[in-house]
């Protein structure tokens, strides 16, 4: 967890006046500093920023100028996934923001990943033209998981192709701008298990453009699609190096990252540590109430919400299978006319868990012993499964399944 000293001991540390930490803070100019009332509060390993009058570089925070004379400003890009908050204190970081864009748009991602995705696609919507290609990139992203969740296809499909095509007019432009469209791109593609657009850059050559909590978040797409690859021990390395290091910093991705370790371990077969990464990402998120990622990944969690989650907080389990039958059933119109892979649509979630397990190769005695249910049940499950999908062989099942 992240530590934070005063003003007055930063001001002490770095020889300066009390006065001067605060103008540094409220300019943005100390990552993962806190507002909280009148006072700040400022990561004890946060370095002095420099003088901008001495730097050559315009520093990463401040608008700049595309070609075609548009405005990018880093600030607005993911606001709160770049934020490092301590849990508890979401809607606090998001109130101690910039009035204006920053704020509004750190408020839509509060909504959706709290699972409230009509509120989110209210407030970004406004954005989705703004001259500020972060705004609009942050808009376009969070319009579009916003509307799957909500039925509203056409919409989520409008805001997806707005990515493509940010992506594709990105190339003459800054490097920022291309990092911004490449991370924006790819985090809507990936997510969703769609192709990668053509023009996409290969990552390391926009990673280290991004601040350092989009870098976190961008650390997760690329382990996301190590995933679908079946690079289940490669993509849970850059989980554990990401988290080791600032990634466990800010939230948001570090639920992310901790969720698709998950994903990774029940892959690998190694369920005990599937299960510690799953309570520390609960452990981050329940303060907040951000649930929307468990709903999202449900599928690909190999039953580990059954097991962990549903036995100890039934009634958030509930609402985690609300999201994730809203979230997979706009995700499915998307995806599958677009890959021509059927995922399954008509399974309950708990069929659909123990038959990601089946189709993983384990035995009904191990989904058995996982999802604490006898064996019998799980029998009875993985014989219905095949009805409802008019297939008739075991081995059948994972062409229905998520990757």
């Amino acid at each position: 967890m992240q530590n934070y000293q005063s003003s007055r001991d930063a001001a002490k540390k770095w020889g300066v006046s009390e006065r001067r930490i605060n103008q540094y803070c409220s300019e943005g100019r100390i990552p993962g500093a806190q507002r909280f009332g009148k006072s700040w509060a400022i990561p004890v390993d946060a370095e002095k920023p420099g003088d901008p009058r001495r730097s050559r570089q315009r520093p990463e925070s401040a608008p700049t100028q595309t070609a075609a004379g548009a405005v990018l400003d880093h600030a607005n890009l993911m606001p709160l996934m770049n934020t490092a908050f301590t849990p508890g204190r979401c809607r606090e970081a998001v109130e101690a923001m910039a009035a204006g864009p920053q704020r509004d748009i750190a408020l839509a991602e509060y909504h959706y990943f709290s699972g409230r995705p009509e509120e989110a696609a209210k407030e970004v919507e406004p954005y989705l033209s703004s001259p500020d290609i972060s705004a609009r990139l942050s808009a376009c992203l969070v319009y579009a998981y916003s509307n799957l969740s909500i039925g509203q296809i056409p919409r989520a499909k409008f805001a997806l192709n707005e990515l493509k095509s940010s992506l594709a007019a990105a190339g003459g432009q800054s490097p920022q701008f291309q990092a911004a469209s490449a991370f924006i791109a790819s985090t809507g593609a990936v997510l969703l298990h769609l192709p990668l657009p053509e023009e996409m850059p290969e990552a390391s050559s926009f990673l280290p453009l991004l601040p350092p909590g989009l870098r976190a978040f961008a650390l997760y797409v690329q382990a996301h699609y190590l995933y679908l690859k079946e690079e289940y021990a490669y993509s849970a390395g850059i989980v554990e190096a990401a988290l080791a290091m600032d990634a466990s910093r800010y939230p948001i991705p570090a639920i992310y990252l901790h969720l698709v370790a998950v994903m990774d371990y029940m892959s690998l077969k190694q369920p005990d540590r599937a299960k510690k990464h799953l309570l520390t990402a609960w452990g981050i998120a329940r303060p907040d109430d951000l649930i929307e990622g468990f709903g999202e990944h449900h599928g690909l969690l190999g039953a580990m919400l059954e097991a962990v989650i549903k036995p100890k907080w039934p009634e958030d389990f509930k609402r985690i299978i609300d999201i994730t039958y809203r979230f997979s059933s706009g995700w499915r119109r998307v995806h599958n006319p677009i890959t021509g892979h059927d995922v399954a649509d008509d399974l309950t979630t708990t069929e659909f868990a123990a038959a990601m397990l089946a189709a993983r190769g384990w035995t009904n005695q191990e989904i058995a012993q996982h999802m604490n249910i006898s064996a019998h049940t799980v029998k009875r499950y993985i014989s219905t499964v095949p009805q409802k999908l008019g297939i008739h062989q075991r081995q059948e099942l994972k062409k229905y399944m998520l990757k």
